[in-house]
């Protein structure tokens, strides 16, 4: 049988508390463009599934509120709308944030992930409601403390299913770590979020046009890059703050011949 030995690729969660990390933002921005460039094939169609998973279950979950219309002209019928496609669709979407950890420490990923971690699903369910319910009560003190939140608990998802931790000790660890770079973090989205913008502007610019249609082709063409960068940042974000556990064969030195071990 084949030896292999666990090794740990980036930070660790003891540093990661202490602020014994740095953050490069124009360094994260180079490596997770050539990530992108390198394989957004499988992140795009894990986020096509997932898409896809959320309509559909909007679609279901609405009719029993007696359609669309009806939700959203009812606040509660709205949240707990919410609420369920949380529950149904971040056991999924976790999936997709994995696959830019995996691209971060060299591994190859595959649409499939987004299957890969069900069985810690509940955990992430659980994680993903308390961070939003977190980010939404912090968003009606004046905005600035839901940003600060959003930022800080970025990374909570991939907590819970790399380092197998619980929803409340993912969100406390996230919450130590990351307000030692909680700025360089935040410049980080915000131009992923001005990008985002700028990928929009095509139908906005053409909107009313006989070419409104080249504006959303455009739109699209963008935003298939665009949303794997997201997750390649978030991944090597990770790498660098919390780092990931690989098991390799003793004697091998190719990443891409290791597996994740957790």
């Amino acid at each position: 049988m084949e030896e292999r030995s666990v090794i740990n690729v980036g930070g660790d969660i003891e540093k990661a508390v202490k602020g014994e990390y740095s953050i490069d933002v124009k360094a994260v921005l180079n490596e997770a463009w050539e990530n992108t460039m390198r394989s957004r094939t499988a992140i795009n169609l894990g986020l096509i599934f997932v898409f896809m998973l959320g309509v559909v279950v909007s679609l279901l979950v609405s009719q029993y509120f007696g359609g669309i219309e009806a939700v959203l002209k009812d606040q509660q019928a709205t949240a707990l709308l919410n609420i369920i496609v949380t529950l149904v669709v971040y056991p999924f979407l976790v999936g997709v944030e994995m696959m830019g950890i995996f691209h971060a420490v060299g591994l190859k990923t595959h649409p499939k992930l987004v299957f890969g971690f069900l069985k810690r699903g509940s955990w992430v369910a659980v994680s993903a409601l308390f961070c939003s319910t977190i980010v939404a009560i912090g968003m009606t003190l004046y905005y600035l403390p839901g940003i600060y939140l959003m930022v800080a608990l970025s990374l909570v998802l991939p907590l819970v299913v790399e380092k197998r931790l619980s929803p409340m000790k993912a969100i406390v660890l996230s919450l130590k770590a990351t307000r030692h770079q909680w700025f360089n973090i935040f410049a980080l989205f915000l131009i992923l979020f001005l990008l985002l913008i700028a990928s929009f502007l095509p139908v906005v610019l053409f909107a009313n046009t006989s070419i409104s249609l080249l504006g959303g082709v455009i739109t699209i063409f963008a935003l298939t890059y665009l949303a794997p960068m997201f997750y390649n940042v978030k991944g090597v974000l990770y790498r660098e703050i919390f780092g990931m556990q690989l098991s390799v064969a003793k004697g091998g030195d190719n990443p891409l011949d290791s597996t994740f071990s957790a």
